[in-house]
């Protein structure tokens, strides 16, 4: 493993505190990146300017304990429940990588944990896995619009960092080999290339940004499971320039269950929105029904990773690459 020599070297935020939207306005430009979590109706928004200087955040969303994590170098942001097995654990940053990848370090035990994955890989707990949330990274625009009551990670996180500047500026140029990664290569897609990622009942399935951005929408059955992949431009690489917003355009994309009121949904993009076949119902990038018969619904979110393609094949190396043919 490589990685920095120290634990919480890049220091997680234990203490999260949170402002309104309108009160993150004056710094968050639209097209940039957020993590966007729900849960049981409370949502928050983890900008990527914050979580690119700390990489995990433990925090508690509607009385649940859970840990928001992202790793700049697989483009991974996934969240989990903290608890487990009735033991409520506190995350950090370990300084180690594995292919390239953050590997987090619990308080209570010390064991280590691959965030890519959620399993525990050394220590008391090897072997073990945290519970997947679902969360999505999409722009600050597009959270606004959904959640206008939603809450914001503050900047006010008691370090002293340069938010809004990328320190890893120009590393997802899909012509660069990725850095620190000594895995194996999987040369089905360049391995920078971005795919949507989920992994359902054993069932691996990678969906390439550059397919989607043509396509926009994807209607898949994924280990049993029927689900629809939604794809809008405009959300900003954090990764791109040195300034988090001035990221050359990436878009963002989200995956759920394509099933509402009882019955299974197929979806076509009509140039403009989202649309189900079966009802002509409009839906959004978060899932929710705008317009139409089932105005109001909510689509199940999946599971779902928006990952480099190096780091995904890395750890599902039977993935399978959606194609339009």
């Amino acid at each position: 493993m490589d990685g920095i020599p120290w634990r919480d070297a890049i220091p997680p935020i234990d203490h999260p505190k949170f402002v309104s939207v309108r009160e993150a306005e004056p710094w968050l430009e639209d097209r940039e990146p957020i993590i966007a979590f729900v849960l049981k109706g409370e949502a928050r928004a983890y900008p990527i300017q914050l979580l690119i200087w700390h990489e995990v955040v433990n925090d508690v969303v509607a009385g649940e304990p859970v840990v928001i994590t992202f790793c700049p170098l697989c483009n991974t942001a996934f969240a989990f429940s903290r608890v487990l097995d009735g033991t409520t654990y506190d995350f950090g940053v370990s300084g180690k990588l594995r292919y390239s990848d953050l590997v987090m370090w619990d308080r209570q035990t010390e064991s280590w944990w691959q965030q890519a994955t959620g399993e525990g890989i050394v220590g008391e707990l090897t072997g073990r896995r945290l519970k997947f949330l679902p969360a999505s990274m999409v722009s600050w625009a597009n959270f606004k619009s959904v959640y206008p009551r939603g809450q914001v990670l503050s900047r006010d996180t008691g370090f002293s960092r340069d938010y809004g500047f990328n320190p890893y500026p120009g590393y997802d140029d899909v012509n660069q080999p990725p850095f620190l990664f000594f895995g194996p290569h999987d040369g089905r897609l360049s391995p920078m290339e971005r795919v949507v990622s989920v992994l359902l009942e054993g069932e691996a399935v990678a969906y390439p940004f550059s397919v989607l951005e043509q396509r926009r929408v994807v209607t898949d059955v994924v280990g049993g499971k029927r689900i629809v992949v939604f794809y809008s431009r405009g959300t900003a690489s954090p990764l791109d320039r040195e300034e988090v917003p001035a990221g050359r355009p990436i878009g963002a994309a989200a995956i759920f269950e394509a099933v509402a009121a009882g019955g299974a949904l197929s979806f076509t993009w009509d140039g403009e929105s989202f649309q189900d076949q079966q009802t002509g119902t409009t839906w959004d990038l978060t899932g929710r029904a705008t317009s139409g018969p089932l105005q109001g619904q909510q689509l199940t979110p999946v599971v779902h990773g928006n990952p480099f393609w190096f780091a995904w094949a890395a750890f599902e190396p039977d993935t399978r690459i959606w194609a339009p043919f």
